[in-house]
């Protein structure tokens, strides 16, 4: 558990930011391409990703130096993720080419006592050493290969959190927008906790957080090691726009109609849901919901359970191979998700 220390000066000092970060985007993303998480998030992307790595070496090559420095789980170099508010990738890697080199040798000393790593990576920062001129083409080239798919449903994804986040905030203040953050993280004043992988306090000490919404963060939330460099929190976003890349490379919706795909993909994503919370996600009236919902339940792509007054509809397996495909199904019956069926 990480737990943040708020003083009173840090609650008028909370942020968030307005547009994905790019490089924690890039670092999560890694995560996500390796440990297979999220099949029906990410399962169509990492099938993309790897053809595309498949017919390009240089994506390939690439690839691999992002993944040298950042493993899929365990410390990951602050120095890969700078705090760059304006400028996009492009100031971002002006910022990690300019990393002092007493600094890389601590943080990446640090990564190899957790893992081996290769020669390239003593010599980075040194006098006369073009090391981090080839680490930043490799986060470049790993940016394109990784980003650009989705990058759209990033900006989408994480500008509806902002809209989330700011309506909360104007409509109960700090503090509600603090507890919203559950069950990602609970508020104790002053204290914030938040699911994490190791235990450790984060004293703000009138600092304030920067809150970043991100779409390839995964069930957790994950910050910078460091506890001396501006406190940031990086959480994923509470929805995910529909992937109509997925929907349409499956021939979807010309098979369902886009209404009846979108109430399947919605059931998908989400589990087990009541007709009327689909028909407020999709943005149907209740009846047009409990209808598709029967034709999908009639073909066999979902199931119906009573759940005392209300019933409540999961994908079933041929749901999820006519969405995903079989092999992100059966990935996410490995990771023990619902995956439909009666009781």
């Amino acid at each position: 558990m990480l737990r943040i220390h708020f003083t009173p000066q840090d609650l008028q000092n909370i942020r968030v930011a307005r547009r994905p970060d790019p490089m924690w985007e890039l670092v999560c993303a890694a995560c996500r391409l390796v440990t297979q998480q999220g099949p029906l998030e990410f399962g169509s992307w990492r099938r993309s990703v790897r053809e595309r790595v498949a017919a390009d070496p240089v994506a390939g090559r690439a690839l691999h130096t992002l993944r040298t420095l950042v493993p899929p789980a365990g410390y990951i170099p602050d120095f890969l993720t700078p705090s760059v508010l304006e400028g996009g990738l492009p100031a971002a890697f002006e910022e990690i080419q300019a990393t002092p080199a007493v600094r890389l040798r601590h943080e990446l000393g640090r990564l190899g006592a957790a893992r081996p790593l290769p020669a390239w990576t003593t010599a980075l920062g040194r006098p006369g050493d073009n090391g981090m001129r080839s680490l930043v083409k490799a986060l470049e080239i790993s940016a394109r290969t990784l980003l650009e798919p989705r990058w759209a449903h990033t900006r989408r994804a994480v500008r509806d959190e902002v809209d989330l986040r700011s309506r909360i905030l104007l409509d109960g203040g700090v503090l509600a927008l603090l507890e919203s953050l559950r069950p990602l993280a609970r508020w104790r004043a002053p204290v914030l906790e938040v699911e994490y992988p190791t235990h450790r306090d984060l004293r703000l000490e009138g600092r304030g957080l920067l809150l970043v919404p991100s779409y390839f963060c995964w069930r957790r939330p994950t910050a910078l090691a460091d506890p001396a460099l501006g406190p940031v929190l990086v959480y994923p976003v509470g929805e995910r726009p529909l992937d109509s890349v997925a929907l349409n490379d499956h021939g979807l919706d010309r098979l369902l109609g886009r209404t009846r795909a979108s109430v399947l993909a919605e059931v998908a994503r989400r589990g087990p849901r009541t007709t009327s919370e689909v028909a407020t996600a999709v943005g149907i009236a209740l009846p047009s919901a409990s209808y598709q919902l029967a034709v999908l339940r009639d073909g066999g792509l979902l199931a119906s359970r009573r759940d005392g007054q209300y019933v409540r509809h999961s994908v079933t397996l041929m749901g999820l191979r006519l969405l995903d495909g079989e092999g992100d199904a059966g990935e996410l019956r490995r990771l023990g998700q619902p995956v439909g069926g009666m009781p």
